[in-house]
């Protein structure tokens, strides 16, 4: 059985739900009528209070500013940020910047710490993960056509990137290039540092999802490197390790998102349950009477604790054995609470009804931005894929490889 929550994270937790409900829900209303860029006034003033309170960086370790809490202890905080369509940015635990944040500071030199990592953990700068190409699956994360080339003391980087997640306004791109195509398939590509200053870095585009284009942290963008240069020593790492470096940051980065959606999960739960309750198909018969409804909240309410417990044992396996030792269960998790989410959302806006197409809750929100859990990382299908050969391989299966 997972473990229970240390009483550290207990008082975390604590401490982050009332913080959580009590001063970023109430935001809520107006960043889905105003806006992202309009709330930023508003949304430093709850850093700096997050900071105040203690709730800093969670996941970070002390000596970098945060509280140091385990890959499991944080798992429950994630889930309480969750809830809030704010709470991960507010308190500088936001993807991209989460991921990049933990590759700097196993691989980063003391330069790259400085330079990038000092003023990330602050929450002074964003940064962003450029590794998808438009021309090329996503599902096969070694093929791509973005090259570094050394010149000199110079790296130089000519590709086409998309879906860079909060590429607009970040100061700088972690990119995913190949820097020897004649190298072995999974040690052709590295992973530089790129300023999104440096000449020859564009944004082409806020990529719209669903209709919402975006802008600056929730945002999607295409881009273009065109004859960047940047010093040889922006390489993060070792040349060719690129691939390796991308799966060290998924395994831990999963636990992230699947707590991150069990919260949204739970939320949505919240307000299909009061919908129920409260609203009426005729005088004096709530809608909750239907029997329908009652079957998906039973549904919902033993999907989302069996999709917790999964998640909580997966952080339980990667603090004991690391990310690669668990690997079955971070694709498990992957695309089973994907899946959960999705139903979950769903029901929930069918319950609300027409209401639940609007923007006066966060579903459709969540259900816009959301959407696209079963296909970043990982398609489910490639997931359930590697889980289901190697269990077959444990059973004896050999194929031919063509």
């Amino acid at each position: 059985m997972p473990m229970p929550p240390s009483e550290r994270a207990l008082d975390v937790v604590a401490r982050t739900r009332a913080f959580v409900d009590d001063e970023l829900i109430p935001l809520e209303p107006d960043l889905l009528s105003k806006g992202w860029v309009a709330m930023l006034p508003t949304l430093r003033g709850k850093r700096d209070e997050a900071k105040k309170r203690g709730l800093w960086a969670p996941f970070l370790p002390q000596e970098h500013g945060g509280l140091g809490l385990t890959l499991l202890e944080y798992a429950h905080v994630s889930e309480v940020l969750g809830r809030g369509l704010l709470a991960h940015w507010v308190l500088n635990c936001q993807a991209p910047d989460v991921g990049n944040m933990e590759l700097l500071i196993a691989h980063g030199t003391d330069a790259q710490k400085k330079q990038f990592l000092e003023p990330l953990t602050r929450g002074e700068i964003r940064s962003c993960f450029g590794m998808t190409e438009p021309e090329h699956a996503g599902s096969n994360p070694v093929w791509m056509s973005t090259r570094a080339r050394r010149e000199g003391d110079q790296l130089v980087i000519d590709g086409h990137k998309w879906f860079t997640t909060g590429a607009d306004g970040a100061s700088f791109c972690i990119v995913m290039a190949v820097t020897d195509p004649e190298a072995p398939l999974h040690g052709r590509a590295s992973q530089i540092i790129v300023p999104t200053d440096t000449p020859g870095f564009r944004i082409v585009r806020n990529i719209s999802v669903m209709g919402e284009p975006g802008a600056d942290h929730p945002s999607h963008s295409e881009i273009r490197l065109e004859n960047v240069r940047v010093p040889a020593t922006n390489m993060l790492g070792p040349q060719g390790a690129g691939f390796a470096l991308a799966q060290e940051r998924l395994g831990p980065g999963r636990i992230h998102h699947c707590m991150r959606w069990i919260g949204i999960c739970e939320r949505a739960f919240e307000l299909m349950v009061t919908r129920a309750a409260t609203r009426e198909l005729s005088p004096g018969k709530p809608l909750g009477t239907q029997q329908q409804i009652q079957l998906w909240i039973a549904e919902s309410r033993a999907e989302i604790h069996a999709a917790r417990l999964m998640v909580i044992d997966c952080a339980e396996r990667i603090d004991r054995v690391g990310a690669h030792g668990a690997r079955d269960y971070v694709s498990m998790i992957k695309f089973h609470v994907a899946s959960v989410l999705q139903q979950v959302l769903d029901r929930a806006i069918q319950v609300h009804g027409a209401l639940g197409m609007t923007d006066d809750t966060p579903l459709a929100y969540w259900y816009r931005h959301e959407r696209a859990a079963r296909i970043y990382d990982g398609p489910d299908e490639v997931h359930k894929a590697s889980v289901a050969k190697r269990i077959l391989q444990a059973h004896g299966m050999t194929a031919r490889k063509d």
